[in-house]
């Protein structure tokens, strides 16, 4: 019996397990090796001495296809520069007269409030031009008068020092400027037909800006949203719509803010012409409000006109008193009203401004000066809203 029991317990496995075992000893562990380390590649020689060359290569052929893409961009506009710009416009009418829309809509139905807005906006337009072609027209008989005794102060001014000229080289001059009007009078006249032409392309996207402006006013949103869900795939559409929205609000903003900027600019201008009794002084008024649309070099250029002006109508120390005018709404532009009223729009550095005016003048003239930092503003603010947000 003790047999069978000593055979039962050693046929247990457990048992046999246990048994195998030394008390007071530990089990044994596997001991893994650490890999030998990988020869790494050789580096070439160029790289290693000069890492930087690599890093500036790879920014440069971005930055060449960035530039590549944007110019490409521009071409495409500038075959269709007509419908751009009509475009453009209507965006520009659109940012103006949407709170008005929002806010007689909410009195009338939506397309009433639209022809109310824009009726209203074409007609206060008209008002001011009128108001500036019978300002002309009243003092054409004493501008004249005044014009030509400002011509013979200009004259008699450049006789002095420090210019010194003499009679005989302003006399050659005058026959210069006269031999030149009269050997190109052909192509002047050609040119101003060429022009005449240009009005009816004006007048034909003043139409069509108009046209579309009555849309945008009316159904915007639903206009976005019709793009954006043909367009557009499903993933993609809640990130782009965040960018649209962005864009949206920066290009209104600064739309608003410039209007803001340069109506300002435009009643310091013509409280000082009115002041110092310039000539023309609602025209010139109108001049600078147009003209502030470009930003650091529409306003200047608009004030020294009215210089010239001033120097014509009223003598040199008038002329000097609209140059102190010059400086003193520089100022006030540069530091009060930029940073007071485009902080809702996106604040770009004075040089980023400089850069965008003179490529955009570069490529599209006038309408590139005008249309280059609203499209820059725009641009930063979408790749700012397509930007993942930090964890």
């Amino acid at each position: 019996m003790v047999g069978d029991a000593s055979r039962r317990v050693a046929g247990r496995p457990g048992r046999r397990r246990a048994a195998g075992v030394v008390l007071g000893s530990r089990p044994a562990y596997s001991v893994r090796l650490p890999a030998p380390p990988r020869p790494e590649p050789p580096v070439p020689s160029a790289e290693r001495t000069v890492p930087w060359l690599r890093v500036a290569a790879a920014y440069a052929w971005r930055l060449i296809l960035v530039g590549v893409v944007v110019y490409g961009v521009f071409i495409v506009l500038g075959s269709f520069q007509l419908i751009a710009v009509a475009l453009f416009l209507a965006l520009v009418v659109t940012s103006v007269l949407r709170p008005v829309t929002d806010l007689l809509s909410r009195f009338l139905p939506r397309p009433l409030g639209v022809a109310v807005a824009l009726v209203g906006s074409l007609l206060l337009l008209l008002t001011l031009l009128a108001l500036v072609g019978s300002s002309v027209a009243g003092e054409s008989a004493q501008l004249a008068g005044e014009f030509r005794g400002g011509v013979h102060r200009i004259e008699q001014w450049l006789r002095r020092p420090p210019f010194r000229l003499g009679p005989d080289a302003l006399s050659a001059l005058q026959r210069q400027v006269t031999q030149y009007i009269s050997a190109h009078r052909a192509s002047l006249l050609s040119s101003a037909v060429n022009e005449l032409g240009r009005v009816v392309e004006l007048v034909t996207g003043g139409a069509l800006a108009l046209f579309a402006s009555v849309f945008f006013l009316h159904s915007g949103e639903r206009l976005w949203g019709w793009a954006r869900d043909r367009l557009l795939p499903a993933g993609a559409r809640p990130v782009w719509d965040r960018a649209g929205r962005a864009a949206w609000r920066t290009f209104a903003g600064y739309t608003r803010g410039i209007i803001i900027v340069a109506a300002t600019n435009a009643v310091l201008v013509g409280i000082g012409l009115l002041v110092l009794r310039v000539p023309l002084a609602l025209p010139l008024t109108l001049l600078e409000f147009f003209a502030a649309f470009v930003p650091l070099v529409g306003s200047p250029v608009a004030l020294g006109v009215a210089t010239v002006v001033a120097l014509a109508g009223r003598g040199p120390l008038t002329a000097v008193g609209v140059l102190v005018l010059i400086v003193v709404i520089g100022q006030v532009e540069g530091h009060v009203l930029h940073p007071l009223v485009m902080s809702w729009a996106v604040r770009l550095h004075p040089l980023v401004v400089a850069v965008s005016v003179i490529a955009g003048s570069i490529v599209a003239g006038v309408i590139g000066a005008v249309v280059a930092v609203p499209l820059v503003s725009v641009v930063w603010a979408v790749l700012n809203a397509l930007r993942p947000a930090p964890p």
